[in-house]
């Protein structure tokens, strides 16, 4: 199977981005929450709970009556669906035949309750009835440019589904934003991107920018063990905005006996359709907003950046000689 472009963009449907499974029809034998975790999901041969086989995704009991089940998720940010992959790993004998996706636009504070009781709520078919195989990843297109929060998971007639992920790019109206609104410009839910970095051989660098402090060791940006003498390993975010950074935040939590040693952070204002590479990274003008810095295990290490009255368009975070950091936050304001 040739994988998607869209795989590279952020998936809005992330437990760990802040997205919700606000309902579902049916959830006897697995929690609609499964949904939204990582990876696809994992099979433990002899694990029952009171309501049978226990079962690491979303699964409905056999249905009996007319009709089919469906599942109501709240996006972790409003955001344009490229594409979304709904994969019944482990389902084998209890997959549904079939699937299908609505979606919406509405408020992100909003109840179950609220969105079931608007009759003036109008879901828009973004995939159509599909067939679904047991135990695969399904992979489909979404030709929309239109923007949502909400979701609603149709299968057919029941069955389990393990993960349902969905990529696309944030939006967010900065027309709504005020230049002297103090925010996160990091932030993956306002739609920065962790877009670059020389090695995350243990984890992922986008967890740097989610929500929320990280949830395990796995929750983090980490690089394996380099024994070259005065190593250096970074990341590249692109911020939501451009922007003046006021401040930072490192934080290794969970990181005990393998935080970096130091850290520092150099930032650049890019013009459009200038890019970053691995072969140009060093080669560009990077302003240092924050000097060396130790750093402490399992600690969240507040910082004041210099130069904020600069704009800056994009940070790399370094840490020396190499090792793992949880999160990172970089709080300033907006210049259109």
């Amino acid at each position: 199977m040739e994988t998607p472009e869209f795989l590279k963009l952020p998936n809005l449907a992330a437990a760990k981005f802040g997205a919700e499974a606000l309902y579902a029809t049916d959830d006897f034998f697995a929690e609609k929450e499964n949904l939204l975790k990582d990876g696809r999901g994992i099979f433990i041969a002899d694990k029952y709970t009171e309501n049978g086989k226990w079962m690491d995704g979303w699964e409905s009991r056999r249905k009996r009556v007319a009709g089919h089940d469906w599942c109501i998720i709240k996006l972790g940010a409003s955001g344009v669906i490229a594409g979304v992959d709904v994969d019944t790993n482990h389902f084998l004998g209890n997959h549904p035949p079939f699937a299908s996706i609505e979606a919406c636009y509405y408020d992100l504070n909003a109840s179950a309750e609220d969105i079931m009781n608007d009759d003036n709520l109008q879901w828009e078919e973004i995939l159509p009835k599909s067939p679904l195989d047991p135990g695969s990843q399904h992979y489909f297109n979404i030709d929309s440019d239109k923007i949502y929060t909400h979701l609603k998971l149709h299968i057919y007639p029941d069955g389990g589904v393990a993960r349902l992920k969905v990529y696309g790019e944030v939006f967010k109206n900065w027309d709504e934003v005020g230049t002297n609104t103090v925010l996160d410009l990091a932030s993956a839910n306002n739609g920065g991107q962790s877009i670059l970095c020389n090695d995350m051989f243990f984890s992922h660098m986008e967890n740097l920018i989610m929500p929320n402090r990280g949830k395990d060791m796995s929750d983090g940006w980490e690089t394996k063990r380099n024994r070259t003498p005065n190593n250096r390993d970074w990341v590249i975010v692109q911020l939501a905005h451009a922007g003046k950074i006021n401040d930072a935040l490192v934080d290794t939590c969970h990181f005990k006996g393998n935080y970096p040693d130091t850290c520092s952070i150099d930032a650049i204002k890019l013009e459009e359709g200038q890019t970053i590479t691995i072969e140009n990274v060093d080669k560009l003008s990077w302003t240092e907003i924050l000097p060396k810095q130790k750093l402490q295990a399992h600690h969240e290490h507040p910082f004041q950046t210099e130069h904020n009255d600069q704009v800056f368009t994009h940070v790399r975070l370094n840490m020396y000689p190499d090792g793992g950091i949880s999160r990172l936050r970089l709080n300033g304001t907006i210049v259109k």
